[in-house]
């Protein structure tokens, strides 16, 4: 008797199975496209064009003005190092009205750094021996020691940071900067070889590969 009941609640429960579904799917139609979407182009959506170095012929100092001297070394001085620096690098500066290919400016100024120096130092001794029954003892009684303690020393020095940005003269993007530093200490000479030195290393990766 269970087993009939036991199969007439499986017989009921597949026919409910088989019966018209309720639930019905619909959808909205797609809004049309406004009028100008036709000739919008989203330039987001796509990657940049990697920007062609080798278009930039010659340059002009931006806003025609000179880099900024400072007491250490002179505005005609800074302008004159990153100028053959750029020549070094196949650009050529304009002295006329055609447009440039590139704006420069540079900046000059001292910054504060902390500098640690770690010095090691200790000392230390020893000795033994002694007798025993009239004898030396190989092995002998003594002592020794040994001790080192690192000392950090902190201490501020000044140096010089030369800064170099170049901008396309067509779109005023900034297209490459760089920065550089080197000891402000020293005489004019060797003042006007560590400027040299600066922005060299600033402009040492430019073009970018």
């Amino acid at each position: 008797m269970k087993s009939r009941s036991g199969l007439l609640v499986i017989c009921l429960g597949l026919a409910a199975c088989q019966g018209d579904n309720p639930y019905i799917a619909t959808s909205n139609p797609l809004p049309p496209a406004p009028p100008q979407a036709a000739g919008t182009f989203d330039r987001s959506a796509y990657p940049a064009a990697p920007r062609d170095y080798g278009r930039y012929r010659s340059w002009a100092w931006l806003n025609g003005r000179l880099p900024a001297g400072t007491a250490w070394a002179d505005s005609e001085q800074v302008a004159e190092v990153v100028s053959n620096a750029l020549d070094q690098r196949g650009l050529r500066p304009l002295h006329d009205n055609r447009p440039a290919d590139l704006l420069v400016s540079a900046d000059l100024h001292l910054e504060t750094r902390l500098r640690q120096v770690q010095d090691g130092s200790g000392y230390g001794g020893g000795y033994g021996g002694g007798y025993y029954g009239g004898g030396y003892n190989r092995y002998g009684t003594g002592y020794g020691m040994y001790n080192s303690v690192p000392v950090v020393r902190t201490y501020q020095v000044q140096v010089v940071v030369v800064r170099v940005d170049l901008f396309d003269a067509s779109t005023g993007q900034p297209v490459w900067s760089a920065s550089a530093e080197t000891s402000s200490q020293g005489n004019q000479s060797e003042r006007a070889d560590a400027l040299r030195e600066a922005v060299e290393k600033a402009m040492s990766a430019y073009p970018p590969s």
